[in-house]
């Protein structure tokens, strides 16, 4: 019988991107918005998001990860399939292999905050800066926007896709920070005090890993077991690990 999980999933930030890069300076110069030509799903990886990557295939092809992805699934926006496709370049999975871009794997959407730091929200719509406070980050849907609650819902849809297509396979997913948290959310089925602390202990590093490994044990019909969270490919030369929160801070507590 096909185990109804993967047998290894890896759940992926994307390298460090031009949105990360203006962040940081939105936030250094006091002002109210991030400085960014582009929609957020065109945001492009930054030069050291490219290399974060390559490091990040380069280790996975030298075979210590106990195998490459066999499927590589994606956000749409461009950070994600930049990101896996230059792992894929560096041999972390087979040249040929697909990657295939996702809709329900996208960054949770800001709604009326988008491209506003906490600076901006504070003093653009103090009402929903209010409502944030009172209702904590898992609940507040931003006007046009989605609450963690919403990126769930979505994920719980992407993982009756991946068990019912992918069971027994090694399937690696390439997305962004709160995703990462949601889908430990619905795998690990934690609560929302569980997963707020977690999200305090510090960001989700850029192109850090969190390794999930069937155990058929687990559970009736067996289940995926955390191996590994947020840890990075060892980097060569000048290449640092980079924790900074995604280009719309509203993400953050």
């Amino acid at each position: 019988m096909t185990p109804r999980w993967p047998s290894a999933l890896w759940v992926v930030r994307h390298g460090q991107s031009a949105g990360n890069v203006a962040r940081d300076a939105a936030d250094a110069a006091g002002d109210f918005r991030i400085a960014l030509d582009h929609r957020d799903v065109d945001v492009p990886l930054s030069r050291l998001g490219e290399e974060q990557s390559r490091a990040l295939g380069e280790w996975f092809a030298e075979g210590e990860e106990n195998g490459r992805p066999e499927i590589m699934l994606a956000s749409p926006y461009l950070r994600s399939i930049q990101t896996a496709e230059i792992f894929r370049k560096a041999g972390g999975c087979d040249a040929d292999e697909k990657i295939c871009v996702d809709e329900r794997l996208r960054e949770k959407e800001f709604g009326i905050l988008d491209g506003l730091t906490h600076r901006g929200i504070e003093a653009t719509h103090p009402e929903q800066a209010e409502f944030r406070k009172l209702l904590g980050k898992f609940y507040h849907r931003p006007p046009g926007g989605e609450s963690w609650c919403d990126v769930i819902l979505r994920l719980r849809s992407l993982l009756d896709t991946v068990s019912l297509h992918y069971g027994g396979r090694r399937v690696m997913i390439v997305a962004h920070q709160v995703v990462v948290l949601c889908l430990r959310t619905i795998i690990e089925n934690l609560g929302e005090k569980e997963i707020l602390a977690i999200d305090r202990e510090g960001d989700v590093a850029n192109c850090a890993i969190t390794e999930y490994r069937f155990d058929p044990a687990k559970g009736r019909d067996g289940n995926l077991v955390l191996s590994r969270y947020n840890v990075t490919p060892p980097m060569t030369g000048e290449v640092p690990v980079t924790r900074e929160p995604d280009a719309m801070v509203a993400a953050r507590g």
